[in-house]
C-alpha cells in the first residue's frame, strides 16, 4: 500500500512578505519638506551651520543631515531649531497654497490646513491659524499616536503655550512635576520651562488644542 503524500510545505516566500508588510514604510518626503524649510530659514537669517551648532546641543553633522532630508527631527529638536533661528514652529510648516484666494492671512480653511509630521515620534500637528514667519501666535490641532512621545528628555524654547485636550488623554511633565490630562483638561505654561509630553495610551490617540505664543526673537 502506498503512503499518503506529506503535505507540501508553505509557501517559502510568505514569511518574507510578512516581515515587508509588518515594516514600516519611511516618509523622506515629510523629512525633506522640513529639511529645506529649516535651511531657508537659516540662510535668510545669514546664519552658518557652525552658528546654528553652537547655539545648540546639536552637531553640525546632525543639523546638515536634517537640512538634507537624511534625518527625520523629533519635535524638541524643531523647537530648539526654530528658537536659534528665531522664529516660531509654525515658521517650518511653510506656506500652503490658498483654495479660495480669499483667506487675506485671517481665515484659514479646513483643507488648507499645513501639517507637519513627527512620523518616528507619533506625532503630528496641523496649523489651524494662516502659516508665516513672522506670526507670534500660532494655533495647533496635535495629534497623538498611542505611545506617542516628544521624548523622554526635557525641553525648552521661547514663548508661552496653553492648550486643552479634546481626545483621549496626555501626560505632561513640567519642571518636576507629571500631570495626566483628560478630555476636557486645559494647561498653561511659559515654554522656557523644561517640559515634555506624550501619549500614554497604547491603543487610543490623543487630540490636542494647542496655542503656541512667540515672546521674542533671536
Amino acid at each position: 500500500m502506498r503512503k499518503p503524500a506529506a503535505a507540501k510545505p508553505a509557501a517559502a516566500t510568505k514569511p518574507a512578505k510578512a516581515r515587508r508588510a509588518a515594516k514600516k514604510p519611511a516618509e523622506p518626503a515629510v523629512d525633506l519638506a522640513v529639511g529645506r524649510r529649516i535651511r531657508d530659514l537659516r540662510r535668510t537669517k545669514e546664519m552658518s551651520l557652525e552658528t546654528v551648532a553652537s547655539r545648540t546641543d546639536l552637531s553640525i553633522g546632525f543639523i546638515s543631515q536634517i537640512e538634507r532630508g537624511l534625518s527625520s527631527p523629533s519635535l524638541r529638536v524643531l523647537a530648539t531649531l526654530a528658537d536659534v533661528l528665531g522664529v516660531g514652529i509654525a515658521a517650518l510648516f511653510g506656506a500652503t497654497p490658498r483654495e479660495d484666494g480669499a483667506s487675506g492671512g485671517v481665515v484659514t480653511r479646513e483643507v488648507q490646513r499645513a501639517e507637519l509630521k513627527l512620523w518616528r515620534t507619533g506625532i503630528s500637528k496641523q496649523l489651524l491659524s494662516p502659516p508665516g514667519s513672522d506670526n507670534r501666535l500660532n494655533l495647533f490641532l496635535v495629534h497623538l499616536e498611542p505611545g506617542g512621545s516628544t521624548g523622554d528628555e526635557l525641553y525648552t524654547h521661547d514663548g508661552e503655550e496653553a492648550g486643552l485636550v479634546l481626545e483621549g488623554a496626555m501626560t505632561l511633565t513640567v519642571d518636576a512635576e507629571t500631570w495626566t490630562l483628560k478630555q476636557g483638561d486645559s494647561f498653561r505654561f511659559a515654554s522656557r520651562r523644561p517640559h515634555r509630553f506624550s501619549n500614554p495610551a497604547s491603543d487610543a490617540k490623543t487630540v490636542v488644542l494647542w496655542v503656541n505664543c512667540v515672546t521674542g526673537t533671536s
